[in-house]
């Protein structure tokens, strides 16, 4: 099962980030096969490290929970919360190295799945090539939506407008969303 997971840093962290990244990428290390997409989420500016992404293949939420809080950051306190949520990927192209992305999100009550919700038609015949990533967020049971997930490779702004319409069709209604500068993560 694939689970989003979502860490977003305490305020001025980055010194203690850059002492542990080496025990993090280590961590991460152990599961490489398993992970799907990864990276930080930045500031506006692109500069700072305001927390991180990772998708990745787990057996069931404890074990997404135990990745969460097993990983050097979080264990550090470097972290001042994560979301776990599970997720059906809809579209993954393999984002480039330095090209700016956008991670957005959305969040919602659960909503019952419908069947347009569940594969790439949701997204259109020809998805436009700056969506990078997207997957439906969805409950333990994989039969209510709870939200989506994007990388667009572009600036938030454009990046929302991407992503706005299919987020509304799956939240059954007009959804904020959250955007932020995002950049792909690993080690290689």
């Amino acid at each position: 099962m694939v689970f989003f997971i979502h860490a977003q840093d305490r305020p001025g962290v980055a010194e203690q980030l850059f002492r542990f990244a080496e025990e993090h990428w280590s961590y991460m290390d152990r599961f490489d096969g398993r992970l799907i997409l990864r990276g930080p989420t930045l500031s506006d500016d692109g500069e700072e490290h305001t927390g991180s992404v990772h998708l990745v293949d787990l057996p069931d939420r404890a074990a997404a929970e135990r990745f969460a809080t097993e990983e050097p950051y979080w264990r550090a306190g470097l972290y001042r919360e994560f979301t776990a949520a599970p997720a059906t990927v809809l579209l993954h192209r393999e984002p480039a190295p330095g090209v700016p992305y956008t991670l957005v999100t959305a969040r919602w009550p659960p909503r019952v799945r419908t069947p347009g919700d569940a594969g790439p038609g949701l997204l259109g015949a020809e998805p436009d090539d700056r969506l990078c990533f997207v997957a439906v967020l969805t409950d333990d049971d994989q039969d209510r939506t709870t939200g989506v997930v994007a990388v667009v490779r572009s600036l938030p702004d454009e990046a929302r407008g991407l992503v706005q319409t299919s987020a509304d069709l799956l939240a059954g209604g007009p959804t904020p969303l959250t955007a932020r500068r995002w950049q792909r993560g690993g080690r290689r």
